[in-house]
Formats: structure tokens, C-alpha cells, sequence
């Protein structure tokens, strides 16, 4: 895209995830043809409408239409499964997609057919399973508005050709990262704008250093996550994904930790909107992997390859 459509693009997305969440996020998106746009600009598609929502704290089916393009299969279905929280390998068994057990984002059931994919040997293959043979439970845990769904069952199934499940689990990954470091900026924007409002010793508790310190601490860990998002895409592999996806999980645990420092009493509420994104940001980052599992990870193939990663584009 180029500056002006990417300007209104980022407009039009603004303006959806901003007023519309659920299924009702999803039609905008089918109206604005953002579907259309992932083989158009995928960096663009991808990173704008994920950070949007992150900062929005709205849902949407859009990580399985990543997920699904990213496979470049020919299926017409719109409805894929997740890999458990904390793990970002493929969700089938390794019998070819005869059992599932993974998670699915809240629409799942809308929809008549889902791609699953499994491990077969060193490869993967994808494959359409009818979603009423799947049971389905609901998953309330800390964030009950995200509306996860537990997939677990052994369906018939449909291979329709073999998957790159490592290009499905970086664009996934690079996805939520965008989330997160969108729900960040909302956090700490409300912590900034409680710090101007909010009058202790008859000034604005912005104007006291240890404050500024934690606003500036949470803003270079938002900072950091986005730039590695953004080296990543340049970068193209999966290594780079994971430690952007990982960088992203850590500096949202550390806004969290720092903006409810600075909101005090309040932030501990359910009146204040601050709960709701620390609920968000806690699931997603456990979502394909966590910041901890994905740093270990990447720590042991160091160790094995006993070489290190090339430095990332700047």
C-alpha cells in the first residue's frame, strides 16, 4: 500500500475495531474487504488491524483467517484451531489430524467446517474437520470477553495437502504481538492520563519523578516490542517471530505492572478500564507460546546450534 491508502485503511480499521467487537468486528471486516488486503500487504493487513484491536480490547475471528491464508490451502473454510495456551505447535494429533485438542476463538461454532493442522513425521498436513463432531467448551478464565473455545475430539477428517506450520505459527505470532503492544499503549495511556489528572500535595502526581520513571519504563518496553515486530517482518524468519512475539509478552507484563503502579487504588477496580486489558494481555501472551516458554526456547537451540542468530535489519 501506499501512504494515502494506508492512511484510510488505518482509518477505516480505526473506526471498526473502536465501535464494533465479536461477530459484529468481523462483518466490518468482511464490509472493508480486509480479507482482500492480506495477499495485497500482509505486513500492513496484519499489523495495523491487531494493534487496533489490541488497543480496543475487541475480538474478532481474524486470527484464524491469518492462520488459514498463511497455509495457502484451498479450503473454503474460515474457522481454524489454536494450539493449546503456552504451546505453538500443531494442535492435531500426529496421526494426521484424528484428534484435535486445542483452542478456537469465539466464532468457531458459526461455522460449518474448520482447518486443523498435524504433525506427519517431520512435516505437517492440513486438514477439514466438520466443527459440530468437535466438543466444544467454553473457556471463562481470567478473560471471559475474549471467548476462547477448549476444541477437543476425533472427527472425521479431510487432508487438503500438506502445511508449512512454521510460516502459520510466525504470522500468528507476529499478529498477537501487535496485540499486545496495542493493548500496552491503551494501558499506559490511561496510566498517563490519571498522572496528569490526579493531584496529590497540591500538584499533578506527573510532575513526581518516580512516576515519570515508571511511565518511561513502560514506554521503552512497549517501544522495544514494537521494534522488534517490525525487524521481524523485515527479517522473515522464525526465529525473529518468536523473539518479537516473546519481547511483546514481557514489555505488556511490564506496562501492566508499572501503569496499575502509577493508577494506584483505582486500578485495582472494575470501574476502571484498566482490568480489562491486564486480563487481555495476560492470555495473550500465553497464546503461541508465552514470553517465558519462547525465551527458553529460543535460549536451548542457541545452546544446541552453539551459533548466533544474524543481527536484524535496522
Amino acid at each position: 500500500m501506499d501512504v494515502d491508502d494506508l492512511v484510510l485503511f488505518e482509518r477505516s480499521l480505526a473506526h471498526a475495531t473502536g465501535s464494533h467487537t465479536g461477530p459484529a468486528l468481523d462483518a466490518a471486516l468482511d464490509d472493508l474487504g480486509w480479507d482482500e488486503a492480506l495477499p495485497d500487504d500482509r505486513r500492513a493487513a496484519v499489523s495495523t488491524l491487531f494493534e487496533l484491536q489490541g488497543a480496543a480490547c475487541a475480538t474478532s475471528s481474524a486470527l484464524d483467517r491469518v492462520m488459514i491464508h498463511a497455509l495457502g490451502v484451498s479450503a473454503e473454510a474460515r474457522a481454524a484451531v489454536l494450539p493449546r495456551l503456552g504451546r505453538w505447535g500443531p494442535p492435531g494429533a500426529a496421526d494426521r489430524g484424528g484428534a484435535v485438542h486445542g483452542l478456537a476463538t469465539a466464532g468457531f461454532s458459526d461455522h460449518d467446517v474448520a482447518v486443523v493442522v498435524a504433525p506427519a513425521g517431520e512435516k505437517a498436513v492440513a486438514a477439514t474437520v466438520a466443527t459440530a463432531d468437535l466438543t466444544l467448551r467454553p473457556v471463562h478464565g481470567i478473560d471471559p470477553w475474549l471467548g476462547l473455545v477448549e476444541v477437543t475430539g476425533a472427527p472425521k477428517h479431510t487432508e487438503i495437502g500438506p502445511a508449512d506450520w512454521q510460516a502459520v505459527a510466525m504470522v500468528a505470532q507476529l499478529a498477537l504481538g501487535h496485540e499486545l503492544v496495542g493493548a500496552s499503549r491503551t494501558m499506559l495511556e490511561l496510566a498517563r492520563k490519571h498522572a496528569l489528572e490526579r493531584v496529590q500535595f497540591g500538584q499533578p502526581i506527573s510532575s513526581f519523578q518516580a512516576v515519570r520513571h515508571r511511565l518511561a519504563d513502560a514506554l521503552v518496553a512497549i517501544e522495544t516490542a514494537a521494534a522488534a515486530l517490525d525487524a521481524a517482518w523485515l527479517d522473515g524468519s522464525a526465529q525473529s517471530a518468536a523473539m518479537g512475539k516473546a519481547l511483546a509478552g514481557r514489555g505488556a507484563r511490564i506496562a501492566a505492572r508499572h501503569c496499575q503502579q502509577v493508577l494506584a487504588g483505582i486500578g485495582f477496580t472494575t470501574e476502571h478500564d484498566l482490568h480489562r486489558f491486564v486480563r487481555r494481555i495476560l492470555v495473550l501472551d500465553e497464546l503461541f507460546g508465552s514470553a517465558r516458554s519462547l525465551t527458553r526456547d529460543l535460549g536451548e537451540c542457541l545452546l544446541v546450534s552453539r551459533r548466533l542468530p544474524p543481527l536484524l535489519p535496522l
